[in-house]
């Protein structure tokens, strides 16, 4: 196949089923196998994904986890099934319009881009999902190797060379642009539609967007470190002066300086300062032990594909 597509499947029991049917009626050069990616879903996403296999005109492959390791761990999964020339990661919730497959797989061929994301005119989703997608793409600008101003988006086409790279990649918390950007610059945008949800809301809340930025800023960048370096830094300049402060004002004036709440306002800046360093240090840390225990990025109960007799 010269087009694979990956689609992470999470509470999407009654919008995969229409996802599929209108990938299969796509016909892109090459042709095209669809992969689904099972992320432990607590509805029936799975017993829908298995009904689309025998009825299937083009080669589906259905992947189960053993529990629900987040979207960009499923995608993880997917890519090393995926055996296209190109790979296009999308939603199973039909924001990402089916029909604008064909037009990025071409853009990418076209232009021999390694990777092609979507950026969107306007992004159909709640203000607050919209302010953290800025967020998160302010502080990628700052902490990943990327093209200024790319909007990162989960709807993206990667040639076969980006997806046999980041797959190499056995970690526990992945996140893939970033892996992305370790591998190829060359990498280009193009703009399609974002429709509104058809039913249900986002599966992204608060904790698992805060999770997703945790991975973005401590896996891939040593920026944080080095933030808490120069905050110590200046903590401990400011703390300098403070004492040279305190020790001429003693000496000139032969009395205790007064000054409670300014002293109360130094202990709990410094305290706070303190705090915030000692947690990146740890979140490193923690992170590195998970990692050399071994936890694993995902577990992959079953793998059914639409040929097979089962």
């Amino acid at each position: 196949m010269s087009l694979s597509i990956v689609i992470p499947v999470y509470r999407g029991a009654n919008t995969i089923g229409q996802v599929v049917a209108e990938l299969s009626a796509l016909r892109p050069e090459g042709g095209l196998e669809i992969i689904l990616v099972n992320d432990g879903s607590p509805d029936n996403s799975g017993d829908v994904c298995r009904g689309l296999l025998p009825a299937a005109n083009v080669p589906i492959t259905y992947i189960e986890h053993a529990r629900n390791y987040g979207e960009h761990n499923a995608v993880m999964t997917g890519l090393r099934r995926a055996s296209g020339d190109y790979v296009i990661t999308m939603d199973d919730d039909l924001q990402n319009p089916p029909e604008e497959v064909v037009r990025i797989y071409d853009h990418a061929r076209a232009g021999n881009w390694d990777v092609v994301y979507t950026r969107y005119a306007e992004k159909k989703h709640a203000l607050w999902r919209n302010i953290g997608s800025r967020f998160a793409n302010a502080v990628a600008d700052r902490l990943l190797d990327k093209p200024k101003g790319l909007y990162l988006s989960s709807f993206r086409c990667m040639s076969r060379l980006v997806g046999e790279s980041v797959t190499k990649y056995t970690g526990p918390y992945p996140y893939v642009d970033g892996l992305i950007m370790q591998v190829t610059q060359r990498i280009d945008s193009i703009e399609v539609r974002h429709l509104p949800r058809i039913e249900g809301r986002s599966n992204y809340n608060l904790t698992r967007l805060v999770r997703l930025w945790l991975n973005l800023a401590t896996s891939f960048s040593l920026v944080p470190l080095r933030f808490a370096t120069f905050l110590g830094l200046g903590m401990s300049f400011l703390g300098a002066i403070g004492a040279v402060a305190t020790i001429t004002e003693a000496l000139i004036s032969r009395s205790t300086p007064s000054g409670y709440a300014a002293t109360m306002v130094v202990i709990l800046l410094v305290g706070g300062a303190q705090s915030m360093i000692l947690g990146v240090l740890g979140e490193y840390v923690g992170r590195t032990f998970l990692s050399a225990n071994g936890k694993p990025q995902g577990t992959v109960r079953t793998v059914l594909r639409s040929e097979d007799p089962a």
